[in-house]
């Protein structure tokens, strides 16, 4: 008589997905808790580990693993004179980083990382949707100071010329002034991001891929060369960035259990750090950026994309910004212990 044969977990969760992840999110057995079809509980998260440094060419660098997500992050500074930006403003300090486009973030998918992403096409409207949002949360973060990416020029003492007749002792002594600094140029940062393995909650990875990369560059000493109009650099005494905060992004995804001949009688589950297979059998998300020093948590911005589950009452709720804060807690940990 041949053995019983039994199929695995990931078997049975591609073969029949949607009734899968319902039964175990809701199992005939009270005893039984929860679950998802990847074992995990719907609040936990996938561990994450984050090395610093990876690459030698970028000015920063890191790379992030959550689960089987995989992210790579290099930054790499370049220099921009001012009569170059044309619509430059020396009177202009406060939206410096945005308006002269200082932060060029870039994602690319590669091939192979998951079955979706082809060789050869164009980026991908995924690609293209997460490259924006790391744009906005670099600017709404204000995790970068501007003087942090300036190249500063003193001009010379400038001789004033006065008439000898009415020239006098003091004057004498105060023919010159001081120089003037000026902007001379800037630091553009250029934030590349690639992602080797692809398992869902790209954007999470990839904002925490560009903090960590961020808190690890260092700029080069840079100075002004008005003879040759250009900018010099030296590598000794690199300069790190004073990055402000330390902002951790959440994502959940709200699992409805639709297309199943179960009914789920209206109810609906929040899944934190939901992998490739979860996104798919999900059709609303919630993504929460949190900064959390100083023990309070700081909501910098929520975002929901598609369904009509989520409503202002359960988005202000404890339990998401309890799960928020124990996301950022597990991040921050991850990048400061490297």
């Amino acid at each position: 008589m041949a053995p019983p044969v039994g199929l695995s977990r990931a078997t049975f969760a591609k073969l029949s997905p949607h009734p899968y992840l319902l039964a175990n999110l809701e199992p005939s057995d009270d005893d039984v808790p929860p679950a998802r079809s990847n074992g995990r509980a719907p609040d936990e998260v996938r561990p994450t580990t984050i090395n610093l440094s990876s690459l030698s060419h970028p000015h920063g660098s890191s790379l992030v693993r959550m689960g089987d997500t995989t992210v790579i992050c290099g930054v790499r500074g370049e220099t921009l004179l001012t009569r170059d930006i044309p619509n430059y403003r020396a009177s202009n300090t406060d939206s410096e980083l945005h308006e002269y486009d200082l932060l060029v973030p870039n994602i690319e998918l590669a091939t192979g990382s998951a079955p979706q992403f082809l060789p050869g096409g164009p980026p991908s409207t995924l690609a293209q949707t997460l490259s924006t949002r790391i744009y906005s949360l670099l600017h709404g973060s204000n995790i970068l100071q501007p003087d942090d990416l300036r190249i500063w020029h003193t001009r010379p003492s400038e001789r004033l010329t006065t008439d000898d007749d009415n020239m006098d002792e003091d004057d004498e002594h105060s023919d010159s002034q001081s120089g003037e600094a000026y902007v001379a140029a800037y630091w553009v940062l250029y934030i590349d991001i690639f992602f080797i393995s692809f398992d869902g909650n790209p954007f999470d990875a990839a904002w925490a891929a560009t903090l960590a990369a961020l808190r690890d560059t260092k700029i080069p000493t840079a100075r002004y060369d008005p003879d040759r109009g250009l900018i010099l650099c030296t590598r000794k005494d690199p300069k790190l960035l004073n990055i402000t905060g330390m902002p951790v992004a959440c994502t959940a995804v709200v699992f409805t259990g639709k297309e199943t001949d179960r009914p789920s009688d209206g109810k609906f589950w929040l899944l934190v750090d939901p992998d490739r297979l979860e996104e798919s059998l999900c059709d609303e998300s919630l993504t929460i950026v949190v900064d959390c020093q100083g023990g309070s948590v700081n909501i910098l911005s929520i975002s929901k994309h598609g369904g009509v589950v989520l409503t202002p009452k359960l988005l202000r709720s404890e339990g998401l910004l309890n799960w928020a804060n124990q996301r950022w807690k597990g991040v921050v940990t991850a990048i400061t212990s490297d």
